[in-house]
């Protein structure tokens, strides 16, 4: 039956889009730190240009031991530690909350075969994450475009103010001194406890232009299915973004708001809330293609930055516009009203897992009328079954007239071929908007839920949830009206409980809670209007027959 052929289809097409979705995310290569240590890649491509790069880089060999490689200034709160080096840039950033430095959640086997001793000792804790690579570009590197200039920098150590700055609820400021030949350049910091921090820079050539960058993306996770590289805000509100290993040129921003750099969970950035912004510089790392961010300034100047989480809130707090950095691919236009309910039930909740089946169930509210048209459709279909075969077998050989004749059929009727798929279809965005909301949301990072769940943002260890997404989404299956003829067709829709369930496994805990309660809140629904469309069908029955007996008595 070609409309049951359609329905199965589509059915299809929502499980080939979550193998999808799962091969990518499984196969797909990790982003690794940018490779080229910057110090290593010192060759000065403008040595023999007619005109010096916008973002040069040194001449002067720097190795481990030199200037580039020695902290002078170590910035500590009871959240993060800084590092400061002596060629005046953010050597290293640690977190300090357990919320970061908790190790991934072992998987069942890992956690089977560590109990009978086949396997080593489990990971513990870190101390404190790092967010930097150790050869990457750092946050706050000055370059110069007079040639001699870059060069000297690159080779003369900063002195800073202090070596040690305790960070309790007051700002404090760390000024940084570098004296060169024929320039002293000044690099006074103000940090903030919420890892914001801003910086002044004070030059005794007042026109000397220079580029100043906020640093190659955090490396703290590496995962290869969140965004990776850099994004910035254009004047027009537009978000531009670069991938690692897809920079081909070197791409020039006027009127910049904000650029950063990015990992899943991890981001540093400069901003300015300036109306006219910051002329923005991107280009790209030779040999890996990788972006690097810079700002383009000249003699005296100041910007703002921050270095830590994607956290929304706190970026919000910040800066309105800083929220834009949090990145959730294609989808962000309709995952970002998502996580922002969640956020709201979570404000009141307190816990991400009950807030995630109280947005299941607005979800469901939502889709009710739609979900309660295609289940009475689908309840329509079934009864129309026998009279559907028997415009089969009467038009077999015709099939515009068969076609016609079921059309007519559907109408008079008031059945909906399509409306069992329309609910299904409706729950993708949100599905996908959920993933991505679990999957980059710094919030829900080793956010726990009941007994066995300590991190929604990860796989169930013990694929408790995923057993009972697909115990439930069978039950739901066999509660639904069953309008498909063809046993080859029926037997394959039986199977999808099985391939749903595998499909799901690898996927973020909260992911598969979202689809279980939706399943739960299915059955219940399904079971509501089973029982009301059998009272209407008795009533109907009954009418019959009492109207059958008034017609005899007469």
């Amino acid at each position: 039956m070609k409309d049951n052929n359609s329905n199965l289809r589509i059915i299809l097409a929502v499980a080939i889009s979550f193998l999808f979705i799962v091969v990518y995310s499984y196969w797909q290569k990790p982003a690794t730190a940018p490779l080229s240590p910057e110090t290593s890649a010192q060759s000065q491509s403008t040595q023999n240009a007619p005109a010096p790069s916008l973002t040069p880089k040194s001449t002067a060999p720097i190795s481990t031991d030199s200037a580039s490689s020695g902290v002078i200034a170590t910035i500590t709160s009871k959240d993060f530690q800084i590092d400061i080096d002596s060629l005046g840039r953010i050597a290293q950033v640690y977190l300090k909350d357990k919320k970061f430095t908790a190790p991934s959640q072992e998987g069942f086997f890992a956690h089977i075969k560590r109990l009978f001793g086949f396997a080593s000792t489990p990971q513990v804790p870190l101390s404190k994450l790092p967010l930097l690579g150790a050869d990457t570009l750092k946050p706050l590197e000055v370059r110069f475009g007079d040639v001699a200039i870059n060069n000297e920098a690159f080779s003369v150590p900063y002195e800073a103010s202090t070596n040690q700055i305790e960070l309790d609820t007051t700002p404090q400021t760390l000024v940084l001194t570098q004296k060169l030949k024929a320039l002293t350049i000044k690099k006074i910091i103000t940090f903030y406890p919420n890892l914001k921090y801003d910086i002044k820079i004070e030059l005794d050539h007042s026109n000397l232009p220079y580029v100043i960058t906020s640093g190659q993306r955090p490396v703290a996770d590496a995962d290869g299915y969140a965004f990776h590289g850099v994004l910035l805000e254009t004047s027009e509100d537009k978000i531009e973004k670069f991938e690692d290993k897809d920079v081909k040129k070197l791409e020039q921003f006027n009127g910049t708001k904000f650029i950063a750099s990015a990992d899943r969970y991890y981001t540093s950035l400069f901003f300015t809330r300036a109306p006219s912004g910051f002329d923005a510089i991107v280009d790209a790392e030779a040999g890996s293609k990788n972006p690097l961010p810079f700002v383009s300034l000249k003699g005296n100047a100041s910007i703002e930055g921050y270095i830590g989480p994607k956290d929304y809130i706190a970026l919000k707090q910040i800066y309105p516009i800083l929220t834009d950095v949090v990145e959730y691919g294609m989808i962000t236009f309709f995952a970002k009203p998502v996580f922002l309910l969640l956020n709201f039930l979570h404000t009141y909740i307190g816990n991400w897992g009950w807030s995630i089946i109280l947005l299941t169930l607005i979800v469901r509210i939502i889709l009710y009328p739609l979900s309660y048209k295609g289940m009475v459709s689908m309840q329509r279909l079934k009864e129309l079954a026998p009279k559907m075969k028997e415009i089969q077998e009467k038009y077999k050989g015709d099939p515009q007239k068969l076609q016609s004749s079921m059309m007519q059929l559907y109408k008079k009727h008031g059945a909906n071929p399509m409306g069992g798929c329309l609910p299904l279809i409706l729950q993708i965005p949100v599905f996908f908007a959920i993933y991505r909301v679990l999957y980059n949301a710094v919030e829900l990072k080793s956010a726990g839920w009941i007994l066995w769940i300590h991190d929604l943002s990860v796989m169930d260890p013990y694929f408790v949830l995923p057993l009972l997404m697909g115990i439930s989404m069978y039950i739901h299956q066999v509660l639904t009206p069953n309008t498909i003829a063809d046993p080859m067709q029926a037997r394959i829709f039986k199977l999808l409980p099985v391939v749903f369930t595998l499909f799901l496994i690898t996927f973020p805990a909260g992911l598969v809670l979202y689809w279980t309660v939706n399943n739960i809140f299915s059955i219940i629904q399904q079971l509501l209007i089973n029982k009301m469309l059998e009272r209407k069908k008795a009533l109907e029955i009954q009418e019959h027959h009492e109207h059958h007996h008034h017609s005899e008595k007469k």
